[in-house]
């Protein structure tokens, strides 16, 4: 008998008995639906992360530390730290500090030396007290010196391809607009607002009033002893939206030229001990698109004790995430795929028993074993087929169901989907539970194969 011939009968028998079919099918249906949203869910994952990643890093920048603690996250162990009065003391939490080594503004000097150093940016650390504009309330609010590989999206003005904003202009986040009295973005643009910036009090201003001579009443009503206060204006160049990849966490802050970054953490940090200390910077390397000469910069300052990650670094350990929790959802469908093989092995007995008669006669016609074998193992393979494409078919449904409640529930933005399904993904789903319902249809086909085909024919 030829091998068309045998799947059509296999097609046969399977229509002769379409509930028994239909319900051993949908046991693998359900196992091909979970395992469909799970890789629908991881392909979502990691191309948010890839946009989350693009959108805020650049490539060809090293995010170079003295710590590698800051990118591990173990700063804070449960262990003391031996003191070290060289490096800066960081509080965590209410009741517990850490020490953290910082690079200081001589190294980020030596690395701007080197012949493979296009630029280097330095983490500047910026606190400001409020935001306003002149008539308006005032308002808090963070500020970060622009970086030019963030692709921030704009409700109006505009921003320079792949270099800096002008000095004496900022990126006034959306949220101000109507607080700042604006009556839309575009009617922010060009206009004024104010940052006040606090100086802390320095070290030294206390050594002084120390070994002054000064009363307790005379020192109260210092001038010395007061924090100073510094008004920065800047004129809004584009307003921004908040979008899904922005990785700033709670309001957005307002972003300024690196020369007025300087200026205001020159300010604000000047005379303390941490002054002209960072917890990273960022070094854009010659020619970093190049894989081989990025590698090499990396090699170069790990070998120097820096601590180095780049973009594709960070996305790993992101993904690394991502990739654990696939894992685990895709076991529940793992698990659901095995308790369907034993309903197809169920299955396939009670239809050997079935047609013991039937199995004796082709024998008696001349079919061989290995053809009586191939019959039921094919029958298996099309419920897998069958229920491979009812559970992925299913899956597809309701994740483009889905997507826009989850999009919106998220807030992943407009262009990003949580579940993304890929055409070869699926026919290799479909072909995988194909080959498993074939390997559970083996031991029926062999005890068909191996009947007696006089005692079959003798069976009632």
């Amino acid at each position: 008998m030829y091998f068309r011939d045998v799947v059509k009968r296999g097609s046969r028998s399977l229509r002769a008995s379409k509930l028994r079919t239909l319900l051993t099918a949908l046991a693998i249906a359900v196992g091909a639906f979970v395992l469909s949203l799970t890789l629908a869910a991881s392909n979502g994952l990691h191309d948010y992360t890839g946009k989350l990643i693009s959108n805020n890093f650049d490539p060809s920048e090293l995010i170079v530390g003295r710590d590698k603690t800051i990118g591990s996250g173990s700063a804070a162990g449960s262990d003391p730290q031996e003191y070290d009065d060289s490096i800066s003391t960081v509080s965590v939490g209410a009741k517990s500090s850490v020490q953290v080594k910082r690079i200081t503004e001589a190294e980020a000097e030596g690395l701007r030396q080197k012949p493979y150093v296009e630029k280097v940016r330095e983490n500047f650390q910026i606190t400001i007290r409020y935001i306003t504009r002149e008539g308006q309330k005032k308002y808090t609010g963070g500020a970060e010196p622009y970086n030019p590989s963030q692709k921030p999206e704009l409700g109006a003005g505009a921003v320079p391809s792949g270099g800096d904003i002008k000095t004496g202009s900022v990126l006034l986040p959306e949220v101000y607009v109507k607080l700042l009295g604006f009556q839309n973005d575009q009617d922010a643009i060009g206009k004024t607002i104010q940052v006040d910036i606090q100086q802390p009090f320095s070290t030294e201003s206390l050594k002084a009033l120390l070994t002054s001579n000064q009363t307790a009443a005379q020192l109260a009503n210092s001038e010395a002893v007061k924090a100073k206060d510094q008004v920065f204006s800047y004129t809004i160049a584009a307003v921004t939206k908040k979008t899904a990849t922005s990785l700033a966490i709670g309001v957005e802050p307002i972003r300024i030229s690196s020369t007025d970054a300087r200026e205001v953490y020159d300010f604000s940090a000047k005379g303390t001990t941490d002054y002209n200390k960072y917890l990273f910077v960022s070094v854009q390397v010659k020619d970093g698109a190049d894989a081989a000469k990025l590698n090499a910069a990396e090699d170069n300052l790990r070998s120097e004790g820096f601590y180095v990650q780049s973009s594709k670094d960070l996305q790993k350990t992101i993904t690394q995430f991502v990739n654990i929790l696939t894992i685990m959802v895709g076991v529940f469908g793992f698990i659901t795929v095995i308790a369907s093989v034993f309903g197809i092995v169920n299955t396939q007995y009670i239809s050997v028993l079935e047609r013991t008669r039937e199995i004796g006669l082709m024998k008696a016609l001349g079919m061989a074993r290995g053809e009586i074998s191939q019959l039921f193992m094919i029958e298996a393979t099309w419920i897998g087929l069958l229920g491979g494409a009812l559970g992925s078919i299913a899956g597809i449904v309701t994740g483009i169901a889905l997507n826009p409640y989850l999009t919106k529930k998220l807030d992943l933005g407009a262009g990003n989907s949580l579940l993304i399904y890929r055409p070869l993904q699926m026919a290799l789903l479909i072909a995988a539970l194909m080959l498993v319902a074939t390997i559970a249809g083996l031991l029926p086909a062999r005890k068909a194969a191996k009947l007696d085909p006089i005692e079959a024919l003798r069976t009632e």
